[in-house]
């Protein structure tokens, strides 16, 4: 699952965590697990497109999806266990949560199995920006006309990256941007939690409803013995969505957003790289173009917001 359980990209905090005052090194501390996390995401990128390529898709997210569940349950054991009960006003959130969960992750990995990686993480970067701007037409927060703007050039740089017209753009490019509408539902969703509703919590819930849906898709899609390869990668990537998991959380613990954030993009540097030593893929100049144009786009908007909360603050 290329999209975090819990988004890195989202401008609140936790629910369960609590702010504390920073402490010498805390920045580059938050920095450091950001990249982490983002490392660890596009390695279960890179495994699932891998295995995807020979055995059948949904088997695969089962398997993977077992693996995850047993790690969060046992993070959780440490902490006193998991807490499977919600308030009951947060029933409704938790459904929009779990059917955005579930259509990214599975619109997601299917487009992975087709297209490049690094063009799929490429055009999941513009998700800050379609958080924020969904946020403005949703809950009506401020949205001055240079974060829109930004979101117009990180608009751009997608349109760049799939070129509708084009040879390249196809049915694999629509599925794409479904998933980053899922991921959107997901954290608009997430943002209001009440505070009741731990991170754990709304992981395991997540994964599991991600493995179920998986579980019963592969019902029609069939399933096949795996190889010890196949075992081994599968096993690989629910650590990688654990470590990225935890990694992510941290994140939220140490170090300013606006300092931290900017170091999402580190994972379309991994997408290259993997991409490149695993499948042999290279982005061509229309995809490094709008890659620049959607990070640059994405690092200033989270300038833009820093600045305005300091203005505000003073």
């Amino acid at each position: 699952m290329r999209t975090p359980i819990i988004s890195p990209s989202r401008r609140a905090r936790p629910p369960a965590i609590t702010p504390e005052p920073l402490g010498p090194g805390d920045n580059l501390r938050g920095a450091g697990l950001m990249c982490v996390a983002m490392a660890a995401f596009t390695c279960n990128d890179t495994a699932m497109k891998f295995v995807a390529q020979d055995l059948p898709l949904y088997q695969s997210i089962t398997l993977r999806g077992v693996v995850v569940l047993v790690g969060l349950w046992l993070l959780a054991a440490r902490k006193g266990g998991l807490r499977l009960t919600v308030p009951r006003a947060d029933y409704g959130l938790l459904s929009l949560r779990t059917i955005g969960e579930v259509a990214s992750t599975v619109l997601f990995l299917n487009a992975l199995r087709v297209m490049p990686i690094a063009d799929l993480s490429a055009i999941m970067q513009s998700l800050p920006l379609m958080v924020m701007l969904a946020a403005a037409v949703v809950f009506g927060e401020s949205l001055g006309w240079r974060r829109l703007l930004a979101v117009g050039v990180g608009l751009v740089g997608v349109l760049m990256i799939l070129r509708p017209g084009s040879g390249t753009f196809g049915i694999w490019s629509l599925v794409a941007l479904g998933s980053v509408a899922g991921v959107v539902l997901r954290d608009l969703a997430t943002r209001r939690f009440s505070r009741a509703v731990t991170s754990t919590t709304i992981a395991f819930y997540a994964a599991l409803s991600v493995t179920l849906s998986a579980a019963v898709m592969s019902i029609w899609e069939g399933w096949q013995m795996p190889e010890p390869l196949h075992i081994l990668l599968l096993v690989l990537a629910g650590a990688f969505i654990t470590i990225g998991y935890l990694a992510a959380v941290a994140t939220m613990r140490v170090g300013e957003i606006s300092y931290v954030a900017p170091f999402r993009y580190t994972s379309l540097i991994w997408a290259i790289v993997l991409g490149l030593l695993v499948f042999g893929e290279m982005p061509d100049l229309w995809t490094w173009a709008g890659s620049a144009l959607v990070v640059s786009a994405g690092i200033y908007s989270i300038w833009r917001e820093a600045a305005l909360k300091r203005r505000q603050r003073a």
